[in-house]
């Protein structure tokens, strides 16, 4: 779910793993995925199945790119 609902833990929603994300690729430029699963499991339990969704919404976005070549994500968007 993308939007949560008033039944919805605030932490178990793609928005939130999606912010999850977005603040390390802020803070670091790059990161690579697994280092990005780890991430996600340790501040959210359970929440392991709603990374690639999130993942899926900040490309749509154009927030983040991948770096097949390096295997790392990179934060795109202007400062």
């Amino acid at each position: 779910m993308i939007r949560p609902s008033k039944h919805a833990h605030p932490d178990l929603t793609v928005m939130s793993v999606a912010t999850v994300i977005l603040e390390r690729l802020k803070a670091k430029r790059t990161e690579t995925y697994a280092d990005l699963v780890i991430l996600v499991e340790k501040r959210t339990k359970n929440a392991k199945t709603l990374f690639l969704p999130a993942l899926n919404l900040l490309f749509i976005l154009g927030l983040i790119r991948y770096l097949p070549k390096a295997d790392r994500f990179e934060y795109t968007a202007q400062s």
